[in-house]
């Protein structure tokens, strides 16, 4: 038996997939988005937000906010499994784990001690008394609570994240390597339909089931959707068995289409089913609401993450200066867009008077753009753009 789990191999890399790029820095465009929704929306407590008593707004961007959350970080497991794998193979597994620890770790921790208690004091400063109470938050804004205002903040992905590459790492040493290397190198050829179907509905039954404990939108340390946990990792779990057998090249665009029809179907009957009763019953607990729910975004997120990478595949696979730019800030773009969204909402756009949907289309406007071109000055800094 051959082991490589402490030596990298010399097998040569894959060819980059460029579109991979393009979807990653258009789906954390979309996290921006989102989390401008949540200003907006006033959906539960953030760094600074404008409720609003508007209900065209409210029911558009809660939606949009409830459509997004059921694929789009799973989609980020999905791509990060997906290089796990040939990252351990170049590296082996000790500066692999280095590598982890680097360039999760050290972010991971500025943002928690330094970007997350200046984005909390900025937004909590620039809100209303009575709207920080609505949200039961009464600390004064002094040195003496700044470990109240620690955390990881968004960055509670790259925590999730670095447990899962460490998790594949003690998988590769213990159980991956004992394998042929003829063995690691047998292709699988995608799943039929009645795979994918199966894998739908035992994650829809897997996400009931926790959620009867955790609900969606319930933190659990640090975690805000930890109801989401049985998506997250199958989703890492399949990016690595993705990766061994090209799938992201291999599924085809009629399998794509038919599963994203199947998901589209689910969103128009499903969807509006588990909403039923106008509460929120269909985030957790033993409610039928919360296994219909369940049901269809296990559903939508499958269908629309196959759609999305055929998409791109089709449309983006091409290098370029842009998708240099897009591939090199996409990380430090994640990080820092908290802040940048607290300073354009709680600062820039204050006091600006309009419809609550055309300003967050304003914001829209200023703070996608701005957020790239921040993250462009931030990794000019010394050492920055060895970590991001």
């Amino acid at each position: 038996m051959e082991a490589v789990s402490s030596t990298p191999t010399s097998a040569a890399p894959k060819d980059r997939i460029f579109f991979v790029d393009y979807l990653r820095a258009a789906v954390i465009t979309l996290v921006i988005l989102h989390h401008l929704a949540v200003v907006y929306s006033a959906s539960y407590p953030f760094y600074y937000v404008e409720p609003t008593s508007s209900y065209p707004t409210l029911a558009v961007l809660i939606i949009f906010q409830l459509l997004n959350q059921a694929w789009f970080m799973g989609l980020f497991f999905l791509i990060s499994g997906y290089f796990s794998p040939s990252s351990f193979d170049r590296k082996g597994s000790k500066q692999f784990v280095k590598d982890r620890l680097v360039r999760l770790g050290v972010p991971l921790l500025i943002f928690s001690l330094l970007l997350e208690p200046l984005s909390l004091y900025v937004g909590f400063s620039h809100t209303p008394a009575a709207v920080l109470a609505n949200y039961g938050i009464s600390l004064p804004l002094t040195w003496q609570n700044y470990v109240q205002f620690v955390g990881p903040g968004p960055l509670w992905f790259v925590a999730m994240l670095l447990v899962f590459d460490l998790a594949y790492v003690g998988y590769r040493v213990v159980y991956a390597d004992q394998r042929t290397s003829v063995e690691r190198t047998r292709s699988r050829p995608f799943p039929k339909y009645r795979a994918i179907g199966a894998f739908i509905l035992l994650l829809a039954l897997a996400s009931w089931l926790v959620r009867t404990v955790v609900p969606i939108g319930t933190e659990v340390v640090f975690f805000p959707t930890l109801g989401y946990l049985p998506e997250y990792m199958s989703f890492f779990i399949i990016g690595t068995i993705a990766s061994r057998n090209d799938w992201f090249r291999e599924v085809s665009s009629s399998v794509a289409k038919r599963v994203g029809v199947v998901a589209l179907a689910a969103t128009i009957v499903l969807f509006p089913i588990a909403l039923t009763g106008g509460d929120a019953r269909f985030l957790g607990g033993v409610t039928w609401q919360s296994g219909v729910y369940s049901l269809w975004d296990s559903t939508f997120a499958v269908g629309i993450s196959l759609s999305l990478i055929v998409f791109f595949r089709h449309f983006f696979d091409r290098d370029g200066k842009f998708r240099d730019f897009l591939y090199k800030q996409s990380y430090c773009v994640y990080i820092i867009h908290v802040l940048v969204i607290v300073v354009v909402t709680a600062i820039l756009l204050d006091g600006i008077a309009v419809y609550p949907l055309l300003k967050f289309a304003l914001a829209a406007v200023i703070t996608v753009p701005l957020c790239w071109g921040v993250a462009y000055l931030v990794r000019k800094l010394p050492f920055a753009n060895r970590i991001l």
